[in-house]
């Protein structure tokens, strides 16, 4: 009996004594230790999570190596720069009259083939035709004047000779062969006189039909009419048109594309390096070019530097003012030994590459884990993004979101 109530006494609650205090220091230490808690639990769950066996779930691919063609030669695979600019065309006129003219009538249209000397306009020429009119009957007017006054110089020969004999033989006094003599000089000043007002007359001629042919607008070259300005009844003139003119006409043929290459880089751009542009209206069409000449000056508030790229193919597609880019390509030499040669640098998938500028970041698998490495960008388009330093072809690397990523880190890699 005693041993159950010495039982009962030890589970029995001593309400005697008085509770703790719950002070301002005691809720801070609760609220810490459950701050350290959480922390504690997501360390433990960030650690539990990337040593797990299967680590973080990645997807990867592996880098190509870039390849040329058989029997060596020169690579045309690793793009050492990429510029923007635009189609422009080396020759290329602007249509219109010589001075201030009417519009009679327009034979083109916007789109339309030319040929060299076609006529594209005809101008209003009722004034210019009539000063033509009006210089050619002067011309028969003079004409007529120059054969009087030789007539009369031919009349004034034989009386003059005749005056002139006598007088040696002394039968007039000087006085009247004095007399003779202007006579006949001036007769032969008349003829002289009156061929230069016919050649003044006819210059006058030359110079009226060149303004009646300046009425009839030709195309200059062979060319696609790009703009027509003018319509029948419309004044226009080259002073007053705000340039316009009549119309736009562009030669297709000498097409090509005009970029600004930082001043920083552009040492690795020559004259007849191997190129490859592609239009933004055609991101997926690759066009072979050729760089034509590196313009010897700078832009000094831009610091660049203009050069100029040609196409090595001609295609309809390509027209003015297009927005293009153009990737200069690597043509280092390479051994002639292998059967196909690879160019320097690699090909991987864009999402494989953290850019920023000419460099990136990438994600090599080594065993288990990833290791971050620094690489050296090249051209960026519809097959991927070329590499040109820091990575080797077959290394596996990885594609997705990469900022989750961090150098070490353990990955598992799904398929």
């Amino acid at each position: 009996m005693d041993d159950k109530v010495a039982l009962l006494d030890q589970l029995r609650i001593d309400r005697t004594a008085s509770p703790p205090r719950r002070g301002p220091g005691s809720r801070r230490g609760w609220l810490t230790g459950i701050s350290g808690g959480v922390a504690l639990g997501a360390a433990a769950g960030v650690w539990v999570f990337a040593s797990t066996p299967g680590g973080i779930p990645v997807h990867t691919v592996l880098a190509k190596a870039l390849a040329t063609g058989v029997g060596g030669g020169t690579s045309t695979g690793g793009s050492l720069l990429d510029a923007s600019g635009y189609v422009v065309a080396l020759r290329e006129a602007t249509v219109s009259g010589k001075a201030i003219y009417k519009v009679n009538e327009v034979l083109v249209q916007e789109g339309q083939a030319v040929k060299q000397g076609q006529v594209i306009a005809r101008l209003d020429d009722t004034n210019v035709r009539a000063s033509l009119e009006q210089s050619k009957a002067q011309v028969k007017q003079l004409e007529a004047a120059l054969a009087a006054a030789k007539l009369a110089a031919a009349d004034a020969r034989p009386i003059f000779q005749r005056n002139q004999t006598q007088l040696a033989e002394g039968l007039i006094s000087p006085q009247t062969f004095d007399v003779s003599k202007s006579s006949y000089d001036a007769a032969q000043s008349s003829v002289l006189i009156a061929a230069g007002n016919l050649a003044v007359a006819k210059a006058s001629v030359d110079i009226n039909q060149r303004y009646e042919d300046d009425t009839i607008i030709k195309a200059p070259f062979d060319g696609v009419v790009t703009v027509k300005n003018a319509q029948p009844g419309q004044i226009v003139s080259p002073q007053f048109s705000g340039g316009g003119g009549i119309a736009k006409i562009v030669d297709m043929d000498s097409l090509e594309v005009n970029v600004d290459v930082s001043e920083n880089f552009i040492t690795r751009v020559h004259s007849k390096q191997a190129a490859t542009i592609m239009l933004n209206a055609y991101p997926d069409w690759q066009i072979p070019a050729e760089v034509i000449e590196v313009i010897p000056t700078a832009d000094r508030a831009k610091a660049t530097v203009k050069v100029r790229i040609g196409f090595k193919q001609k295609d309809s597609r390509i027209v003015p003012e297009m927005g293009a880019r153009v990737a200069f390509l690597n043509d280092a030499p390479l051994s002639r030994a292998a059967g196909s040669s690879l160019a320097p640098g690699v090909l991987v998938p864009p999402e494989a590459v953290q850019a920023n500028g000419d460099t990136g970041t990438v994600f090599v698998i080594n065993g288990d884990l990833i290791e971050r490495r620094t690489v050296r960008l090249g051209t960026r388009n519809a097959n991927g993004q070329t590499i040109l330093a820091g990575l080797k072809p077959g290394a596996s690397v990885v594609i997705g979101d990469l900022s989750q990523l961090s150098d070490k880190s353990r990955v598992r890699i799904v398929q």
